[in-house]
């Protein structure tokens, strides 16, 4: 096991540093730079930038460097423990993300979490009960969930929401919260108000997962050692939750790791539909002018954020069944 864990650990270092490459190349690679974007803002407002200007601010951004220089500058500021400047807010990348990362994060974990919770006992159902009017029930709306696009749900939901009970279901918190200190009331506000976003992002995931479920755990059902279980007399119950439902559950948990950054990339459109305070409105504006560093960072959180729960998804696969490292080892 602890070989099996050195090796990962090395993969994710590695993996960490290619995605650190290519998202600073993907974010360099449309035309021009954020000064570009800059001078067609203020010439789209009557403003003239001269050229001595424009490479003044080209200088002052170290945007005149080769790109493999501004790539290792970002990376000695992000070891530091800094992401670097952001051109278009003017502050530091790490101020701009702020609270709106932490927001990010609980509405990405708290969308995990519900389909975990909704999606497994779910598929178990769909699977013991095959053809049965809950199975038929649940295949239903799982094509409903994977079929209805996130923000049409949330404009549908929300006005229900807000009709039947007068609830504005949008941002994460109250307008007397929202710049508040942190107190049990705050927390509760932002619980209320996350139900919402958590329940419309893990709609697609939990349709998806139920789908998963139910087809891995009909495929061990019908394996000869259930037939086995049950001429020894066991339980249905034991029988379900003893095997089948454990090697059922193999391919969810490694889905389970690209679940996440799905979800914060799907977040971009939804916060802009409930105006919710993410990351997600952050990167759009970064990437629509161009800052490198602020993008970049987004990107790079995402992508180490897929190595992290990948790297987490094989220690519990490992754990869960030990075929998996008996074979690399």
């Amino acid at each position: 096991m602890l070989a099996f864990f050195v090796r990962r650990v090395i993969y994710a270092i590695i993996a960490m540093w290619a995605v650190s490459v290519i998202s600073f190349v993907i974010i360099n690679l449309p035309a021009g730079d954020f000064v570009t974007t800059y001078i067609a803002t203020q010439l789209a407002t009557g403003n003239l930038i001269l050229e001595a200007e424009a490479e003044s601010l080209r200088e002052f951004y170290g945007l005149n460097d080769p790109v493999y220089v501004q790539y290792a500058k970002w990376m000695t500021r992000i070891l530091q423990g800094q992401l670097g400047f952001s051109f278009e807010f003017e502050a530091p990348v790490r101020t701009v993300l702020g609270m709106n990362l932490l927001n990010t994060v609980l509405l990405g974990a708290g969308a995990v979490l519900f389909i975990w919770t909704v999606a497994i006992p779910i598929g178990i159902y769909s699977a013991v009960k095959q053809y049965s009017p809950g199975d038929y029930i649940a295949t239903f709306f799982g094509f409903l969930g994977l079929g209805i696009p996130d923000f049409l749900i949330a404009l549908v939901m929300a006005w229900v929401i807000f009709d039947t009970t007068g609830f504005l279901a949008t941002d994460l918190y109250s307008a007397g919260y929202r710049t508040a200190p942190w107190s049990l009331a705050k927390i509760w506000d932002l619980a209320k108000h996350l139900v919402l976003p958590v329940v419309i992002l893990g709609t697609a995931g939990t349709a998806t997962l139920v789908r998963i479920t139910r087809a891995n755990l009909l495929d061990e059902l019908k394996k000869p050692y259930v037939t086995t279980a049950r001429a020894k007399g066991l339980t249905e119950w034991q029988i379900i939750m003893k095997y089948p439902v454990r090697y059922a559950l193999n391919p969810v948990i490694s889905l389970t790791a690209y679940i996440l950054p799905f979800i914060i990339s799907g977040s971009v459109v939804l916060s802009y539909v409930l105006d919710l305070p993410t990351i997600g409105r952050d990167f759009l504006r970064a990437l629509t002018a161009q800052d490198i560093y602020l993008s970049g960072a987004v990107i790079l959180f995402s992508g180490w954020l897929t190595i992290i729960g990948t790297f987490g998804s094989d220690l519990l696969l490992a754990w869960v069944d030990p075929r998996i490292r008996l074979e690399e080892d």
